[in-house]
C-alpha cells in the first residue's frame, strides 16, 4: 500500500475522473502496475506437448534464457481457461504443480471465480487444437470469440488490460478489423503476431529506417496458409521500414509449381532475390523450390504482392523444413541483395517462443506494444486475401480492401541475438515435459 505522502503525490498527478467508480479502476491500474507483478489469465485452445499453449507458458512458469541471460517472466499466470482437452492434455498436471487453478469459462478465469475483473493482463493463446476448416482451407480457431469474451468482461467491470492474440487476429479479415477497432475503442494495449521476427537473424542485418527498399522475398518450408502467416510476418517485419512506412497493397497473385518459374522467367519477381535468400541458408545456390538437399519434394507456390507504393515483395515456399525462415531484398543503388536466414535455436521452432515470450511480458508490464499490432492487422488482411487468390491461381486478386498505412518501431531490444545458443546448443536434446531448457529448472 502507498503511504500518506506517496498517495497525494500520486493523486496531484492523476488525471480529472467523473465519476468515483472511474477513480477506484485508475486506483486499481496504478497498483497493479507500481507496487506488483501483472497477474495473467491463460485462455488457450489446447494444451499438449509442443502446442503453442506448452511453449508460450514454460516461458512464463519458469525463468528462461533471453539474448544469453537468465530471465524473470516478471508476471504471474494465475487461471487456465482450455477450450478443448484432447488427449496428452497438460493443463492438469502444470496446474497442480504451479498451483494455477483452472476455470470452466472465459469470464472466470479473469474474475477469479469473483464478479469483476481480476487479473492486469491476458494471454490468449488461439493455435492448436480439433477445429474445422472452411472452404478456403483456413482452420477456424476461435481467437475472435476468444478476444469477445474477454472484453465482455473488461467492459462489464470498467477496467481494461494488455491483452496478447497469438499468431494473425482471425482467419477472417472482418473480424481482425473489428478486433483491432474495439481494442483502440477502448485504448486497450493490444499485442498479437509470430514469433519468428524475433528471431536471432544470420547474418545480423539491419534495415535502416527510411531506406528505399525496390522488391523483397521471404521463404518459409512449411504448410499454406499457418507458414505463410509466419513469412508474411518476416516479411512486413522488414520492409515496414521503408521510405514512407507501410502504404498497403493493391494487388496480388499467388502461383503455384511450374507457375512460379514462368512467373521469374517473365520478370514478375526477382528470381536473383530468391537464390540471395536460400544462399543464407544454405550457403549455396538453388535453382528449384520442390526439394532443398535430400527434403521430401513438395509442390512450392508463391504469393507476388504488389504494394500502393509501387515496392513488391514475394512470399514462397521452398522445399520441406519447418526451420526455414529467409530474407532477402534490394536496396536501390545496391548491386548486391541484401539477405538474412532467422535462425530458431535448437529443437526445431520450440526456442523460438522464449524471445516472444519475453516480448508479451514487457507488453504485460509496460501496457506499451513493443512492435505495432497494425502490422499482424495487415498480415491477417493479407493471408485472407491470398487464400481467396489460391482459388485462382495465376489470375490477378486485387485488394482494395488493403490499402493500409503504418509506421515502424524499433523492436530490437526484444529480439533473440543468439546468446542463448551458446548455453542451450545442438548437441542438447529437447526436455520431453514441461522444461524450458534453462539450466536449474530440471525436475530432479
Amino acid at each position: 500500500m502507498l503511504d500518506r505522502r506517496e498517495t497525494l503525490k500520486t493523486l496531484a498527478t492523476a488525471p480529472l475522473f467523473g465519476s468515483l467508480g472511474a477513480l477506484r479502476s485508475w486506483g486499481a491500474e496504478y497498483e497493479a502496475r507500481e507496487n506488483k507483478r501483472p497477474r495473467v489469465a491463460a485462455i488457450y485452445t489446447s494444451f499438449t506437448y509442443r502446442s503453442h499453449a506448452h511453449v508460450i507458458l514454460e516461458n512464463f512458469l519458469q525463468p528462461f534464457l533471453f539474448c544469453g541471460e537468465v530471465t524473470d517472466p516478471g508476471v504471474d499466470v494465475v487461471s487456465f481457461y482450455r477450450d478443448q482437452t484432447p488427449q496428452g492434455d497438460m493443463t492438469d498436471a502444470v496446474s497442480k504443480d504451479y498451483n494455477i487453478p483452472v476455470f470452466k469459462t472465459i469470464r472466470e478465469a479473469l474474475c477469479l471465480g469473483g464478479d469483476q475483473l481480476a487479473v492486469d493482463a491476458v494471454l490468449s493463446i488461439g493455435e492448436h487444437g480439433n477445429y474445422p476448416r472452411n472452404d478456403l482451407g483456413q482452420i477456424m480457431y476461435p481467437r475472435k470469440r476468444f478476444f469477445d469474451e474477454i472484453v465482455a468482461v473488461m467492459k462489464a467491470s470498467n477496467r481494461f488490460v494488455p491483452i496478447f492474440n497469438d499468431k494473425h487476429l482471425s482467419y477472417r479479415y472482418d473480424w481482425a478489423q473489428e478486433m483491432m477497432e474495439t481494442a483502440r475503442q477502448h485504448r486497450i494495449p493490444f499485442l498479437a503476431g509470430s514469433s519468428v521476427p524475433l528471431a536471432q537473424r544470420q547474418p545480423d542485418i539491419e534495415i535502416r529506417k527510411g531506406a528505399r527498399i525496390e522488391e523483397a522475398v521471404s521463404i518459409h518450408g512449411g504448410p499454406v496458409e499457418s507458414y505463410d502467416f509466419h513469412a508474411l510476418e518476416v516479411l512486413q517485419s522488414m520492409v515496414e521500414r521503408r521510405r514512407g512506412g507501410e502504404t498497403g497493397v493493391r494487388r496480388m497473385t499467388f502461383y503455384e509449381g511450374d507457375q512460379i518459374y514462368r512467373a521469374a522467367k517473365a520478370g514478375l519477381f526477382d528470381w536473383e532475390l530468391v537464390e540471395a535468400a536460400m544462399h543464407a541458408e544454405t550457403g549455396r545456390t538453388i535453382s528449384r523450390l520442390e526439394s532443398v538437399g535430400d527434403e521430401v519434394k513438395i509442390t512450392p507456390h508463391a504469393i507476388v504482392l504488389e504494394y500502393v507504393d509501387g515496392f513488391k515483395a514475394t512470399v514462397l515456399r521452398a522445399g520441406r523444413s519447418d526451420v526455414r525462415w529467409n530474407f532477402a531484398c534490394r536496396l536501390k543503388g545496391s548491386k548486391k541483395p541484401l539477405a538474412t536466414r532467422f535462425y530458431v535455436g535448437p529443437w526445431h521452432n520450440r526456442n523460438l517462443f522464449k524471445a516472444l515470450s519475453h516480448a508479451i511480458q514487457v507488453h504485460f508490464r509496460t501496457g506499451t506494444p513493443p512492435y505495432p499490432v497494425e502490422r499482424t492487422l495487415f498480415v491477417s488482411g493479407i493471408l485472407d486475401a491470398a487464400m481467396k487468390a489460391r482459388q485462382a491461381p495465376g489470375h490477378p486478386f486485387h485488394t482494395n480492401q488493403l490499402h493500409f498505412k503504418y509506421q515502424a518501431s524499433d523492436f530490437s531490444q526484444v529480439r533473440e541475438n543468439g546468446k542463448s545458443w551458446e548455453v542451450i546448443t545442438e548437441d542438447i536434446p529437447q526436455p520431453p515435459d514441461f522444461n524450458n531448457g534453462t539450466p536449474g529448472n530440471g525436475k530432479s
